[in-house]
C-alpha cells in the first residue's frame, strides 16, 4: 500500500551512517575484484547491500541472526507457495541446513537457499503440472461429503504426493463446483450457450474452464517465474520481516511505484486487460500515442513487447501489470508491440512513449444539494507528488483549488473523502492541513536516535474556515491518517467513518548502487526503508491503532483482518510528548453532532443490516467450504440473500443531487471518453450511502453555527496557494 514517504528526498543530506556504509561497499567490490576471490554475483550484492542498510538505518531492524535465518527459512516457503501444494514436507526437510545459514547469506557469504529452492519449486511444479490435468480428466463426485480448507495458516505442507494430490483435487473440485452450479443456474432459466445441455455436459464443461484456469496459472510459473523473480520474493521476505513496509524493488517496479505516486506514466496510452489467456487492449486514451498511430484498436490482443532494437518478450504466462510494466518506460523511448487483430492477421506496431496523466488518481470534486445545504466533496486517492519534476502535479496544490472553486459556488461545508486512501507524500499532507487551520504543527517524526522533529504550518493564513468532514475507513493509511488525526486533535472537523489501518511509519528510498547511492533508482534495485516514525500532536501514534472516528458508521470490510495490527512484524504503539498547539472553536457541540448522526444510523435499516452483515461474515471467514453441491448450494443461498438485503434496501435509499461545477464541465465537452468516466465517477458517489450521512453531518454542523453566530466575529486572513 502507498505509504507516507520521500518527504526527505527534498532534504540535501544523508543519515551519515548510510553515507559511510555506500563508500564502505564501493571500496569492498573493488578489492574483491581484484584478488584471487571471484567478485560476487548480482545476487550477493544486492543481499549484502540491503543487510548493511538495515542495520545501519532501519528505525528498529532486528538482530540478523540465527533465530532471523529460522523466521525467513520458514517463511520464504511460505510466500512463495501460499497456498501450501506445491512443496512437500521432505523438500523442507531437505534444504534444512540452510535454516540456520540465510543470516550469513545476508553477511556476505555465497547466495545458495534460494537457488536451491528454485530447482525444486521447478521439480514439484512440472508435478503438480501433471496431478491437476489428471485430476481434471476424471469427472468430479459433488454428492460426496466433503470440505475444503481454504485458510492455509490452519495446514501445514503436505506430508506426502497423496496428500498434495488430495490437496490439489479438492481445491480443483471447488471451482469446479462453482462453474457447475453456475451453468445448472443458467440452464434453468434458459441463459446463454447452456440451455439444453445435460448436467454430464455441463460438469466437463466446468472442468474444461477450471483446466485452462491452471494452464495460465501454471504457463506463468513456467514462463514468468524466473530466479530473478523468486530472488525478488526472497529479499521481500526477509526486509519485510523488519516491519511491512520495508521493500525491496527492482528498477522495473520502482519505476511503477513512482509512476503510482505521480499519477502520471511514461507509455503508450492504452489500458489493457486480461481474457482467457489474452492480454487485450482495453481503451485507447484521446491524443496518446496509440490512438495517434492509427494501428491500435480496443480488442487487438497483445502477444510480444520488444524494447527498442532488442529481442522481443513473449507474453505468454504474463498477468496485465507485467505487460504493463513491459509497455511503460522512459519518455522518447521505442516499444515494439505484435499484435493479432480481429480478423486474426498479425500486426507489428512501433511506438514512441509519451508522459500520460492518470487523471483518476488526481484530486476532483463536486457539489451536493441537500435540502437547504449545498455541499461540496473533495475526492482525493492518494497523496501524490511527482518528486522527478518541480514542476509536476502536487495533491495539496490540486485540493487547494478544489476548495477555492468550491468556495466561490458557495457551498455550506466541505467533505474531503480519503477512503482507501493509502498515503504518500508527507509534506503534500502538512501543506494540505494547513489549508484549514491557522499556523501550528501538524505531525511529529521522531527517528531511530529518538530525536523528534515537529512539521508544522506555518502560514497563520485559512484557506477555507467552514464546516468540515473527513471521511475515511480500514484502508486509509499513512498520511490519510496524518491529516484525519490533525483536524481531529484540533477540533477543525468531524471525522467520519471506521478505524483507519494504523500505519504510523515513514519511509525513504535508496538506491542500491554504490556509485549510484543516493538516487532512490539504481540498476541493482532500491529498497524503501523505514527511517522514523510519526506522532500526532497530541502525543500519540497512529501506529497499530489508527485514526478512531468521531462518528462510527457500520462497514461491510470491518471484519477483514488487513489492519496493521494484524501482521506480525508491525512495529508497536508508543507515544511522545504533547506538541503545543491552539485547538479550533468551531461554533459547535462535537457531542450533539455525534448524537444527532448515531441517531440516524442506529434508525437506518440498511447500516443496521450491515451491522448484522458483518458479524454474520467474521463468522464464515472461519468456515471450511463444502464440496458437496447440496450443502454447496444452500451455503450460496445464505450467502445471496445476506447481499441481496442490502442491495434491496439500497435501491430504497435516495439518490444524492451531485453534480460538477460548470468548468469542469467544459473542459470534458472535448473528450466523451474522459466525460464518461466523470459522469460515472458522480453516478456512483450519487448511491454512496456514507457521503449521504457525512452531508447530513456538514447540515447539522451548519445548523448549530448558526444558533451560535455572534455578532462582531473577527474574520480569519485567507491563505493563497
Amino acid at each position: 500500500m502507498p505509504s507516507a514517504i520521500k518527504y526527505l528526498l527534498s532534504m540535501k543530506r544523508l543519515p551519515l551512517l548510510l553515507t559511510m556504509l555506500a563508500a564502505c561497499i564501493f571500496v569492498a567490490f573493488r578489492t574483491l575484484g581484484t584478488g584471487t576471490v571471484p567478485p560476487p554475483s548480482k545476487y550477493e550484492r544486492i543481499l549484502q547491500n540491503v543487510g548493511e542498510m538495515l542495520r545501519q538505518g532501519h528505525y528498529s531492524p532486528k538482530e540478523i541472526n540465527d533465530d532471523f535465518s529460522r523466521k525467513i527459512f520458514a517463511k520464504y516457503f511460505a510466500d512463495i507457495d501460499p497456498d501450501k501444494n506445491i512443496f512437500l514436507q521432505e523438500d523442507l526437510q531437505a534444504l534444512k541446513k540452510y535454516e540456520t545459514r540465510l543470516d550469513d547469506e545476508i553477511k556476505g557469504a555465497p547466495v545458495e537457499f534460494f537457488l536451491e529452492v528454485g530447482k525444486i519449486f521447478r521439480k514439484r511444479t512440472e508435478e503438480a503440472s501433471a496431478i491437476y490435468k489428471g485430476i481434471l480428466a476424471k469427472p468430479f463426485d459433488f454428492t460426496a461429503d466433503e470440505s475444503l480448507v481454504s485458510d492455509s495458516k490452519k495446514i501445514g505442507f503436505p506430508k506426502n504426493d497423496a496428500e498434495r494430490r488430495e490437496r490439489i483435487r479438492k481445491k480443483l473440485k471447488y471451482l469446479a463446483l462453482e462453474r457447475y452450479v453456475e451453468a445448472q443456474d443458467s440452464r434453468a432459466k434458459a441463459k446463454d450457450s447452456t440451455a439444453g445441455k445435460t448436467d454430464a455436459q455441463l460438469e466437463k464443461e466446468s472442468r474444461d474452464k477450471v483446466g485452462r484456469i491452471m494452464d495460465r496459472m501454471f504457463d506463468r510459473y513456467k514462463f514468468k517465474f524466473s530466479d530473478d523473480d523468486r530472488f525478488n520474493i526472497y529479499v521481500n521476505t526477509i526486509v519485510q520481516a523488519m516491519d511491512p513496509h520495508t521493500d525491496f524493488f527492482p528498477p522495473v517496479e520502482k519505476r511503477y511505484f513512482d509512476e503510482q505516486l505521480s499519477g502520471k506514466f511514461s507509455g503508450i496510452g492504452a489500458s489493457l486487460q486480461y481474457d482467457d489467456g489474452n492480454i487485450k487492449i482495453a481503451t485507447l486514451l484521446t491524443g496518446s500515442p496509440a490512438m495517434k498511430s492509427k494501428q491500435l484498436e480496443v480488442g487487438d490482443v497483445i502477444t510480444r513487447v520488444a524494447q527498442g532494437k532488442e529481442a522481443p518478450v513473449e507474453l505468454t504466462g504474463f498477468v496485465v501489470e507485467d505487460a504493463v510494466k513491459l509497455i511503460r518506460g522512459k519518455t522518447g523511448t521505442e516499444v515494439t508491440l505484435t499484435v493479432k487483430k480481429k480478423d486474426a492477421t498479425t500486426e507489428t506496431v512501433t511506438l514512441v512513449r509519451e508522459v500520460i496523466e492518470t487523471d483518476d488518481t488526481y484530486a476532483r470534486s463536486a457539489v451536493i444539494e441537500n435540502g437547504t445545504s449545498r455541499i461540496g466533496y473533495i475526492s482525493l486517492p492518494e497523496f501524490y507528488a511527482d518528486f522527478e519534476d518541480p514542476n509536476g502535479r502536487r495533491c495539496a496544490a490540486d485540493v487547494a483549488r478544489e476548495v477555492a472553486k468550491l468556495k466561490a459556488a458557495k457551498v455550506d461545508g466541505i467533505v474531503i473523502d480519503l477512503r482507501n486512501n493509502g498515503g504518500g507524500s508527507l509534506y503534500d499532507v502538512v501543506q494540505m492541513a494547513g489549508l484549514f487551520i491557522e499556523d501550528g504543527p501538524i505531525v511529529q517524526v521522531k527517528d531511530r536516535e529518538g530525536r523528534p522533529m515537529v512539521m508544522r504550518d506555518k502560514d497563520n493564513s485559512v484557506l477555507y474556515d467552514g464546516p468540515l468532514a473527513v471521511m475515511v475507513n480500514e484502508f486509509s493509511a499513512s498520511a490519510s491518517e496524518i491529516f484525519a488525526a490533525a483536524i481531529q486533535d484540533y477540533g477543525r472537523g468531524v471525522i467520519i467513518g471506521s478505524t483507519t489501518y494504523g500505519k504510523g511509519t515513514v519511509q525513504r528510498s535508496f538506491g542500491l548502487d554504490p556509485e549510484n547511492f543516493q538516487s532512490s533508482n539504481s540498476e541493482l534495485g532500491s529498497l524503501k526503508m523505514t527511517l522514523q516514525k510519526f506522532y500526532r500532536v497530541n502525543g500519540g501514534s497512529t501506529q497499530l491503532k489508527g485514526v478512531t472516528p468521531d462518528i462510527a458508521i457500520p462497514d461491510q470490510y470491518e471484519y477483514l483482518h488487513y489492519r496493521e495490527r494484524d501482521n506480525e512484524d508491525a512495529l508497536p504503539w508508543d507515544e511522545i510528548s504533547k506538541a503545543a498547539y491552539k485547538t479550533w472553536n468551531g461554533n459547535y457541540d462535537l457531542q450533539t453532532i455525534k448524537n444527532l448522526s448515531n441517531n440516524r444510523v442506529s434508525g437506518n435499516p440498511i447500516f443496521q443490516q450491515i451491522r448484522k452483515n458483518t458479524d454474520w461474515l467474521a463468522k464464515q471467514s472461519e468456515r471450511e467450504y463444502p464440496l458437496n453441491i447440496e450443502k454447496y448450494r444452500k451455503d450460496q443461498k445464505e450467502i445471496k440473500a445476506v447481499v441481496q438485503q442490502v442491495d434491496s434496501l439500497m435501491k430504497t435509499n435516495k439518490d444524492l443531487a451531485i453534480q460538477y461545477l460548470k468548468e469542469d464541465a467544459a473542459r470534458f465537452e472535448q473528450d466523451a471518453a474522459k466525460k464518461e468516466r466523470y459522469n460515472q465517477w458522480l453516478k456512483d458517489r450519487s448511491r454512496d450511502i456514507y457521503i449521504d450521512q457525512a452531508v447530513k453531518v456538514l447540515a447539522d454542523v451548519k445548523n448549530q453555527q448558526n444558533l451560535a453566530k455572534t455578532p462582531g466575529k473577527e474574520a480569519k486572513p485567507v491563505k493563497t496557494f
